[in-house]
């Protein structure tokens, strides 16, 4: 059976209504079925995990993004997390019976269709983006929605589909093929974002830290406290431990402890069980030590 994992970041962390409008594109969708979602007010956005194949996912997405554009504006959007359209990006994941290829080519099919229907300019990224300088998605977000209208003018920055201009509120949209991804954020006790910038810088690879970690500081103003909040693009290469233990080393520098950690949306059960497998130091780990992985297996075999 073909699975592949679309993961939708949308610009609405705060209106549970206008959340709830959305994802109900993904729960009335006939071969589409909603794993997890998961809204931050703070940062104004909500992540939506969900399945399907390549015929049902353009019909969700496409339900999606009628919905999105219906109830947010970026005019009037706020929040931490750096945007640049209303449903800011749509990224797919093969998951089984799915090559990366496979998402290459529905990316592009779905982008078109945004680019054609909505009128909505769209990035492609990662494995669905030929030109290097444009793979990466905080490059092409750099900027953000505001500043748009004037890097769209720029011809390096002309859109893969659609307007060579921002959709007036709903900006631009980034769509691509990706392995899975861990959004993995670490809470620190202080109000002080000058700490959490700092160590955002010191731990992601494009500050010389852990080569796969994407990160950045976050003010979490409710709670009185910090955060660094991280995508982590390989999480075999740059496992959830090691960045937890750099940024536990980085913040006692400041006399700052650690108050917490979260995941947003899913992860791959081998990203904890590495984790598991180094803080309680098992020498005789495998999978199959896992109740659970033994009786999926049984199972699997019997309905083949």
């Amino acid at each position: 059976m073909e699975i592949i994992e679309c993961i939708i970041n949308i610009s609405e962390g705060q209106n549970k209504e206008n959340v709830e409008h959305v994802i109900d594109a993904v729960r009335q969708t006939a071969g589409c079925f909603l794993l997890d979602f998961s809204s931050d007010a703070d940062h104004n956005r909500t992540v939506i995990t969900f399945i399907g194949n390549r015929q049902s996912l353009p019909v969700a997405i496409r339900e999606l993004y009628k919905r999105a554009l219906d109830r947010i504006d970026l005019r009037q959007h706020k929040g931490e997390h750096p945007r640049m359209g209303a449903v800011d990006v749509v990224p797919f994941v093969p998951i089984q019976d799915a090559t990366m290829e496979d998402c290459i080519a529905l990316s592009k099919q779905v982008g078109a269709m945004i680019a054609n229907e909505f009128k909505v300019p769209v990035y492609l990224y990662e494995e669905s983006q030929a030109n290097p300088d444009r793979k990466n998605l905080a490059k092409i977000r750099k900027g953000e929605f505001e500043g748009l209208p004037a890097k769209m003018k720029q011809p390096e920055w002309k859109p893969d589909f659609g307007p060579a201009e921002p959709h007036v509120s709903a900006g631009a949209s980034v769509v691509g093929a990706r392995m899975p991804l861990v959004a993995f954020n670490v809470n620190l006790g202080t109000p002080d974002i000058k700490i959490a910038d700092t160590i955002a810088r010191n731990v992601r690879g494009i500050g010389g830290g852990l080569q796969f970690v994407k990160a950045m500081g976050v003010e979490l103003k409710e709670r009185k406290i910090v955060q660094i909040s991280m995508n982590m693009v390989n999480y075999k290469k740059s496992p959830l431990f090691r960045v937890f233990e750099m940024i536990k080393s980085e913040a006692a520098r400041y006399g700052v402890p650690v108050v917490g950690s979260e995941i947003i949306g899913l992860l791959p059960q081998d990203a904890l069980f590495e984790t598991a497998e180094f803080y309680l130091r098992c020498e005789n780990y495998t999978p199959a030590c896992v109740l659970e992985n033994k009786i999926n297996g049984v199972l699997y075999q019997a309905i083949k």
